[in-house]
C-alpha cells in the first residue's frame, strides 16, 4: 500500500505503514508485539544493534590480530616479507610469538567504537532512508537503501576509528615505536599533534566507505536469496542455528567482495600511517597500481571473509538472545 503525500514527507515514525510495508516486503522485520519485548526502531532498538555491533566487531577484530601484523608488513616492505608464511615466521623470528599480537589494544577499543557506530547507525539511516523514499520505492530501490544506509553509518564509524587505526600500524609496522597504546598513543600526538590521529581519515573513508556499503547490500541480498532459493522453509519457521549459519555464510560471502574492492585504499593506509609527512600521491607513485590492488591480498580475503562471516553470525545472535529477528530475509 502506498503511503498518503503527508506521510512520504515526514520524518517521524509511521508505525501502521511500516507494518504494512513489512508483511509485504523484505526490507525489514515486524516488532515483536509480546510484552517486554525491544519494540522495533525504538532508543533500545537502536541501542541493542550498538551492543550487538561492539561485541561483533571488536573481539573478531582483535582474533585476527596476527594475520593482521603480518598483512600491514607486507604491504609495508614487501621484499622483507615476501608472503603470509614467510613474513609470519619473520616477524617470530626478530619479535617472538608476542610480535603478532603487536597492536592488539588499539584494535580491540577502535573497532569495538566503530561496530557500536557503524551497526546502530546503520539501522537508524536504513529506517531513516525508507522514511523518506516512502513504501513503494523503498521496495523498489532496497538495495539503494541499504548502500546509502550503510555508507552514511561508516562515515560516522570511521572518525572514533582513525586514531586507534594510527596508533596500531606504527605498532605493528615500526619497530620500537612503543610498547603499546598506553605509551604509542602520547607519542604519537607529541610528535604529529593531535591532527596526526586523523592524517589517514582520508583513505580510511576510502577504504571502509565502500568495504561497508559492500558489506551491508552484498550481506542482505545474499541472506534473501539464501532463503528464497536455498532454504526450502519460511524463515519465521527455521531454527536458531540455522538462522545464524545463514548469517554466517552471507557475511562470509559478502567479506570476499569486501576485501577486493577496499584493498587498494587498505594499502594507502598503511603506507600513509608508517610514513611521516607522506601523501597519497607519493604512496600510489612508489607502491604502483597493480601493488594497491594486489600486495596483501589473498591474505586479507582470509581475514576479512572470516571476520564479515564471523560479524554477521555474532551480531545475529545477539539480536536473537534479545529477543529481536535476524538481519534480513523476511519473508512474506
Amino acid at each position: 500500500m502506498a503511503p498518503s503525500e503527508q506521510n512520504r514527507g515526514s520524518l517521524a515514525p509511521a508505525h501502521d505503514y511500516y507494518s504494512s510495508l513489512f508483511k509485504s516486503r523484505s526490507l525489514m522485520a515486524e516488532s515483536p508485539n509480546e510484552p517486554n519485548k525491544i519494540v522495533m526502531f525504538s532508543p533500545a532498538y537502536y541501542g541493542a544493534c550498538a551492543i550487538g555491533g561492539m561485541l561483533s566487531c571488536g573481539p573478531t577484530h582483535t582474533a585476527v590480530t596476527p594475520l593482521d601484523v603480518v598483512k600491514c608488513n607486507i604491504q609495508i616492505d614487501p621484499v622483507k616479507y615476501k608472503n603470509t608464511f614467510t613474513g609470519m615466521n619473520m616477524v617470530i623470528k626478530e619479535q617472538g610469538i608476542k610480535g603478532l599480537f603487536k597492536g592488539w589494544a588499539p584494535t580491540m577499543l577502535g573497532y569495538t567504537a566503530q561496530g557500536a557506530f557503524k551497526y546502530g547507525f546503520y539501522e537508524f539511516f536504513k529506517k531513516y532512508y525508507s522514511d523518506i523514499a516512502g513504501a513503494e520505492y523503498a521496495a523498489k530501490y532496497k538495495t539503494l537503501i541499504y548502500l546509502a544506509g550503510s555508507a552514511s553509518a561508516e562515515v560516522i564509524a570511521d572518525i572514533a576509528l582513525c586514531p586507534m587505526e594510527a596508533v596500531k600500524v606504527r605498532l605493528q609496522t615500526q619497530s620500537g615505536f612503543a610498547r603499546g597504546l598506553s605509551d604509542g598513543l602520547p607519542k604519537l600526538v607529541r610528535s604529529e599533534g593531535l591532527l596526526g590521529l586523523y592524517k589517514g581519515i582520508g583513505p580510511l573513508w576510502g577504504r571502509q566507505i565502500p568495504y561497508t556499503m559492500m558489506k551491508f547490500a552484498s550481506f542482505e541480498n545474499t541472506v534473501e536469496m539464501l532463503y528464497k532459493h536455498v532454504i526450502p522453509t519460511p524463515k519465521e519457521q527455521c531454527s536458531t542455528p540455522l538462522q545464524v549459519g545463514v548469517s554466517f555464510t552471507g557475511g562470509y560471502i559478502a567479506g570476499i567482495f569486501c576485501a577486493v574492492i577496499s584493498h587498494p585504499a587498505d594499502n594507502l593506509v598503511s603506507f600513509l600511517n608508517n610514513s611521516k609527512g607522506a601523501t597519497v600521491a607519493e604512496a600510489v607513485e612508489k607502491i604502483g597500481f597493480v601493488g594497491l590492488c594486489t600486495r596483501g591480498l589473498p591474505l586479507r580475503i582470509l581475514m576479512v571473509g572470516t571476520l564479515t562471516g564471523a560479524q554477521w553470525g555474532i551480531y545475529d545472535s545477539f539480536k536473537l538472545f534479545v529477543g529481536l529477528p535476524t538481519t534480513g530475509g523476511v519473508k512474506s
